[in-house]
């Protein structure tokens, strides 16, 4: 049976009877494939052949300098194969699913980021693949969802309820009850019923292992670690060397989204919306309105838009060991410029929100001091939301042009006509 079911009050698992036994088997194959070097081995050989680790930690010089106060390093997760830090776990996940004899992988995702990892690294082992995706974000990442079926993954929208992430976990659930024989729920974030928290925290400390290792290389004593929160696996996975320790300072970034209304934002643990509850199978702090239903949120990231956040996080949180901050969609989005524009580095609009946090954290400190963000995914995928943004102009006249184009059959290498 794994340590950590239970973090303080927050974590458990509470579902339904018939997930008790998969729960059960799951709990135990994670047990025996931690204390089997031969597992471990192999995944040693995927973290530095597929994925392309160790992702560097790179000084933000340019940044620095202009933001003033600390010296910022970014960890350079969205160098992963993939674009984010969600590879970490998947392949983690898929190799155990695997030597467990499981022949299919489900799973469910919001920014399409997990989903695209657990697609790819389905293809890399040979495992068939479906992933729920509320209908609403398959339109704001369908680079993601064009990705993940080329990697040859069955992507199902979710019409359901607000057909975001909260309603394809939910589908993702109902068919795990039903296929658990030879399917895999591969949980994406460091949330769900136990064993999930405490197995992907595990996966994803190879995050804050290797930037403690790095920083260490490069003589840098560290004043504080950002990361953007939404169900948390980055954020786990980057603190978690670090949790039982004085220092650094570890500071969550919610999503502040719109306005502080319920329904305007994704914040959790600031702010008076959230409360304790049990979803999803594991107890936390989720977002509810008056009927004790979970609430809609908001938030230009699609990743963070989730009511709940890990249970692991919950705790820490409450008990002060990390430090949580709303970050607003306009500050998220300006965080993406200033870092493309002085570092050469595009964020995902997750990772942004970290960003936007450690530009406010640093400005306030020495310049000897130094922070340290998780860019845990990388913007490329972000560019249907955010381009009508930074150049609305242009990019309604290359949809209109392509449109246009695509209707008339015409060739893409045709330009006005002419090759």
């Amino acid at each position: 049976m794994s340590i950590h079911r239970y973090f303080d009050r927050f974590g458990g698992a509470y579902v339904a009877e018939v997930l008790r036994r998969p729960l059960e088997e799951l709990d135990e194959a994670f047990a025996a494939a931690m204390a089997d070097r031969a597992f471990l081995a192999e995944l040693d050989t995927l973290r530095a052949d597929f994925i392309g680790r160790p992702t560097p930690l790179l000084h933000a010089a340019n940044a620095s300098r202009e933001n003033g106060g600390a010296q910022i390093y970014i960890k350079m997760e969205g160098l992963a194969h993939t674009g984010a830090h969600k590879i970490n776990n998947a392949i983690a996940q898929a190799l155990l699913a695997k030597r467990m004899g499981k022949t299919r992988i489900i799973a469910e995702t919001g920014a399409g980021q997990h989903g695209l990892a657990t697609a790819s690294a389905c293809a890399r082992l040979g495992l068939e693949c479906t992933v729920y995706m509320g209908e609403v974000d398959v339109r704001r990442q369908q680079p993601n969802v064009a990705a993940m079926e080329l990697y040859g993954a069955t992507v199902v929208p979710v019409l359901s309820g607000s057909r975001t992430l909260k309603d394809a976990i939910n589908e993702a659930m109902r068919d795990w009850a039903a296929s658990f024989a030879d399917t895999h729920y591969l949980i994406g974030s460091a949330l769900g019923p136990a064993p999930f928290p405490d197995m992907v925290r595990t996966f994803q400390s190879v995050i804050g292992l290797e930037t403690e290792a790095q920083a260490a290389e490069k003589g840098l004593k560290i004043d504080a670690l950002v990361a953007c929160v939404g169900g948390g696996s980055n954020a786990i996975g980057f603190f978690s060397p670090f949790i039982d320790r004085a220092s650094p300072r570890l500071i969550g970034a919610e999503a502040g989204g719109v306005g502080p209304a319920t329904g305007e934002n994704a914040v959790r643990m600031t702010g008076t919306a959230a409360s304790d509850g049990i979803i999803h199978g594991y107890k936390s702090r989720f977002l509810v309105d008056s009927d004790g239903q979970v609430a809609e949120t908001r938030s230009i990231s699609a990743g963070l838009d989730y009511p709940g956040i890990g249970p692991q996080l919950a705790a820490l949180g409450e008990s002060g060991r990390i430090e949580f901050t709303g970050i607003s969609d306009s500050d998220a989005l300006d965080a993406v410029k200033f870092f493309a524009r002085t570092e050469g580095v595009i964020f995902a609009l997750e990772s942004a929100h970290a960003g936007a946090a450690a530009l406010a954290e640093a400005g306030k400190l020495p310049k000897d001091a130094v922070v340290i963000v998780n860019m845990s995914g990388r913007g490329d995928k972000d560019i249907f939301i955010t381009s009508p943004v930074f150049r609305p102009v242009q990019w309604r006249d290359f949809l209109k042009a392509e449109l246009e184009r695509l209707e008339s059959g015409m060739d893409i290498h045709v330009f006005g006509g002419k090759k």
